[in-house]
């Protein structure tokens, strides 16, 4: 049997409880339409440690046990599934939470199958990056330009679709003003792609050092989300507001920051106490990212146009980095790599 190392998760539990196990496992081939990617990197998302510890086993997710987690992966094509024509082995790949769809629904044939209902996510219904080696699906794997490190270009896979994908949304430009709420991994990309329109950018997050990365990249203006006077003194100017932090607080200062006709894009799960149709805002949700938009961020970054912010961590350390973004301890993107890993 060929093998190798990867995370695995048996059984949902806290992760102070190490449910993760980096241990030696079988060694994935791809089936027809696949592709075998020797990882490189594997960003670490907030998901990862919902579906780690059993938020989501309700929905379902994990969907297989044991489990590989991991959805924002690149590294080199090291195998070819039959009829798989549009990669070489040695080519730099990427791949998105997005591992497969059906192709024959409407949302496929329309290009949206990030809607699509029989849609597959790497890592929770399959086994994903946080591994030596994984399986991809061809047509949802992404070259990478050769301009591109690896490993600072993980991020772009998740946080960097979710975000363009959320301001993609938005018609602003220059004269309007677009608020960015939660400023992790995805928000402090949400930051670039919304400069990039012309706007003026206002990040608000609780974070001092999530804060000085937002005015890093961008930021017209920050605001300490624990400052009352600070909001107050913002209330009612966003054209736009745009949120990734998924509590109802937030979402209420989201609200009173949004301007009378403007639009709130959320990308996580929003509760609301009421909703006051007299000031014609409009609310529109955020879910991943299209293939094509895909491209889009992977062109931007090779143009220089927007960049990542990370950490990188070897693989073997997963447990103790989901366990610094738990406690809040991460300035932006963790990044699990494997060391030496070459086309």
């Amino acid at each position: 049997m060929t093998s190798m190392f990867a995370q695995e998760l048996d059984q949902p539990a806290p992760i102070a409880q190490a449910p993760l196990t980096w241990r030696e496992t079988a060694r994935p081939a791809p089936a027809a339409g696949q592709l075998e990617i020797h990882v490189v990197a594997c960003g670490v998302c907030r998901s990862n440690l919902h579906m780690i510890e059993g938020d989501w086993v309700d929905g379902g997710v994990p969907a297989i046990s044991p489990i590989i987690p991991g959805h924002e992966v690149t590294g080199y094509v090291s195998a070819l599934g039959e009829g798989v024509t549009d990669f070489q082995v040695g080519d730099p790949v990427g791949v998105q939470p997005l591992w497969s769809s059906c192709e024959t629904c409407e949302f496929c044939t329309s290009g949206r199958e990030n809607l699509c209902h029989d849609r597959k996510i790497t890592g929770e219904h399959v086994n994903g990056g946080y591994a030596e080696y994984m399986i991809a699906t061809a047509a949802h794997t992404y070259p990478v330009p050769a301009s591109l490190d690896l490993v600072e270009s993980a991020p772009l896979f998740c946080p960097g679709i979710t975000a363009f994908a959320a301001v993609d949304k938005l018609t602003v430009g220059p004269g309007d003003t677009v608020a960015i709420f939660g400023l992790g991994g995805v928000g402090h990309m949400a930051v670039q792609f919304a400069a990039l329109t012309g706007a003026r950018v206002i990040a608000v997050g609780r974070t001092p050092e999530h804060l000085e990365v937002a005015r890093e990249l961008g930021a017209a203006d920050t605001v300490d989300s624990r400052d009352p006077e600070a909001l107050a003194a913002i209330a009612d100017s966003a054209d736009a507001v745009i949120t990734f932090a998924p509590a109802d607080v937030v979402t209420e200062q989201a609200f009173g920051v949004l301007k009378w006709g403007g639009t709130l894009v959320n990308g996580v799960p929003l509760t609301l106490a009421e909703f006051p149709f007299n000031k014609a805002q409009t609310i529109q949700a955020s879910v991943i990212g299209t293939r094509e938009q895909m491209r889009e961020v992977l062109e931007l970054a090779a143009a220089g146009k927007i960049r990542t912010v990370v950490d990188s961590f070897e693989m073997a350390r997963a447990t103790e980095v989901l366990s610094s973004l738990a406690d809040g301890a991460l300035r932006s993107r963790a990044v699990l790599a494997n060391p030496g890993v070459t086309a």
